[in-house]
């Protein structure tokens, strides 16, 4: 949005593209987003949005950033999208959640053929190479691994690896035979379409 452009533009806009924010522009300089809310609250349609109060100014990323600074700006500001600004500090466009989640996904192999492991254990105690090696004495290889805070032990991380078999019962029983304790595990099921496959084994991945 441009400051000269009217409150009720934004809105059809925000209608048209199915979002609560848009950014707003001024001479390339990003400033922050304005909100339907803020809209709805003062009740002027004609009022030119230059003359709001925008949201989250800091709400962007630089161009040359990786995807996880995308996700995590807009955990931070809450918002569905977030600006993207060149080191010039002009306003290139924005990334919504939809897409930066998309291309999370890509990252992390999500959508390759496998299953889920999930190990709970003290940071001391992690080494990738040591647990890819066990893995890969089953005939499997990891694909990709995350680390997180393990919800049932603060002095513990949660590691999820994503695997390229889908048959963990082999896997499973040699890492608990070296002392590693797997707390969660998820399996491919038939019969799920590929949208459905893509963001069900994401939000399983990250245990949102």
């Amino acid at each position: 949005m441009k400051i000269n452009d009217k409150a009720k533009m934004a809105l059809s806009w925000m209608e048209e593209i199915r979002t609560n924010v848009l950014p707003v522009v001024k001479e390339g300089q990003f400033l922050g987003f304005l909100s339907d809310d803020l809209i709805y609250t003062l009740n002027t349609p004609e009022m030119h949005v230059g003359e709001f109060e925008f949201d989250s100014p800091a709400c962007f990323v630089y161009q040359d950033k990786h995807i996880y600074d995308v996700i995590k700006v807009a955990s931070e500001y809450g918002l569905n999208m977030v600006a993207v600004i060149d080191r010039e500090n002009q306003y290139m466009g924005v990334v919504t959640m939809e897409d930066a989640i998309g291309a999370f996904a890509d990252t992390l192999s999500i959508q390759s053929h496998g299953a889920v492991v999930v190990l709970s254990m003290f940071m001391t105690d992690y080494s990738l190479f040591e647990i890819a090696r066990i893995v890969e004495t089953e005939n499997a290889k990891i694909l990709s691994s995350f680390i997180s805070n393990d919800p049932l032990d603060d002095s513990k991380i949660k590691l999820t690896l994503k695997l390229d078999q889908t048959e963990l019962r082999h896997i499973k029983a040699t890492l608990e035979r070296f002392g590693y304790k797997i707390i969660d595990h998820y399996q491919e099921e038939a019969g799920v379409s590929e949208e459905q496959d893509r963001i069900g084994n994401l939000l399983r991945f990250l245990d949102i």
